[in-house]
């Protein structure tokens, strides 16, 4: 059975709709993903600049002082 010019035209309207919708989804996504990195490398860089400041001791590095933290706190 043949469909009719209005049940073709819907379709490709329908198709055009999710197409648009799917653009905008996955550019959401990407834009989420882009501020999340962004929010935590800067949260990151804070808590070196903390832990170097007033955490570690002369001889540690960030790294080490922030493994050694980590230890005590599980104690």
């Amino acid at each position: 059975m043949a469909k009719s010019k209005i049940a073709k035209t819907s379709e490709k309207v329908a198709e055009g709709v999710i197409g648009g919708y799917n653009k905008i989804e996955k550019g959401v996504g990407e834009g989420y993903k882009k501020v999340e990195h962004g929010v935590v490398e800067g949260y990151t860089k804070i808590e070196d600049k903390f832990v170097d400041k007033y955490l570690k001791h002369e001889s540690e590095t960030i790294e080490e002082a922030k493994e050694r933290l980590k230890k005590n706190n599980n104690i």
